[in-house]
């Protein structure tokens, strides 16, 4: 398994120090293609994503979630992006534990359920597992052959507490990924004083990045448990998180005085790690993208 690649963003992309990473979980977010950051002349496919490529240089896909990614997919990202532009891959919702509606699932994997039935991850079969994790491997392939993806980020569910079976299915997200994985948390029980340690060491020896939160509910524990690789997810501060809708839970504009807080324990990551991702979340218009400006600003201050 090879590491993560650590060229340098490309010039112009970011004020961020070198090292330090900034942008957004997404960049087709129907939010912000509404909310006229687009300019005139880069808003169909090829042109959002090469504006946004001329704004940062790392992009969470978002969409790999929700359906299986597609190798000419990727080979489009990496045409349509400059050297030094990277991607973290969100991994595909069963795989971290989560349901997923059938229709998501390539018709010939599909159990004899109407398209919008919830299937919950463990009642898929194992083999059916195993050919999805090699669909999604052979999905965002070309990323990888070209240096253009950093990690697979793995979003474990909220239901998902510290113990034997979550450490297994953090193993299986490793080995089956062929690439570097990162991984998120959101059951408290992970952040607690006593379990947080051990949690913290089992990812060390395993070189797999924490990858650090703001949301309500949870601390803002930055930790560095790989060489290579931190990641910042700022999910936003409304007071329907765990609740609502997507919109609603995601519904935030961060100010500077939210941000700043988070400024030195960024920086303390990038001394112990080659890179650290800075990703926002918080998908309200075009929220996200003026929080990541606001943050590299903020970094690049003395």
């Amino acid at each position: 398994m090879s590491s993560p690649h650590t060229t340098e963003p490309p010039a112009g992309q970011t004020d961020a120090p070198a090292g330090i990473l900034v942008g957004t979980c997404s960049w087709t977010d129907p939010a912000l293609v509404s909310s006229g950051w687009y300019p005139p002349g880069h808003r169909d496919a090829e042109g959002r994503l090469r504006h946004y490529a001329s704004r940062f240089s790392v992009v969470e896909t978002d969409s790999t979630y929700y359906a299986l990614p597609s190798e000419r997919n990727s080979h489009l990202w990496v045409e349509r992006t400059p050297e030094g532009f990277t991607f973290d891959v969100k991994a595909f919702a069963p795989f971290t534990g989560h349901p997923v509606r059938a229709r998501a699932l390539p018709p010939e994997l599909r159990p004899p359920v109407p398209p919008h039935t919830l299937i919950r991850a463990d009642e898929l079969p194992d083999d059916t597992t195993h050919e999805l994790w090699r669909r999604f491997r052979s999905g965002v392939e070309p990323l990888h052959a070209a240096g253009r993806l950093t990690s697979v980020l793995c979003q474990f569910p909220p239901w998902l507490a510290p113990g034997p079976r979550a450490y297994d299915l953090i193993e299986r997200c490793r080995e089956n990924a062929g690439v570097p994985i990162s991984v998120e948390f959101r059951n408290p029980g992970w952040f607690s004083e006593t379990q947080l340690p051990n949690t913290l060491a089992h990812l060390t020896r395993r070189d797999i990045p924490w990858v650090a939160v703001d949301a309500p509910g949870l601390p803002p524990a930055a930790h560095a448990t790989s060489s290579q690789l931190s990641v910042i997810r700022f999910h936003g501060r409304s007071p329907s998180w765990g609740t609502g809708s997507k919109e609603a839970r995601y519904r935030h504009r961060y100010g500077p005085d939210e941000l700043e807080p988070w400024v030195p324990r960024i920086r303390a990551l990038a001394r112990d790690t080659a890179r650290v991702h800075v990703l926002f979340n918080n998908c309200c218009a075009d929220a996200a993208v003026r929080a990541a400006e606001t943050m590299s600003a903020l970094l690049a201050a003395v």
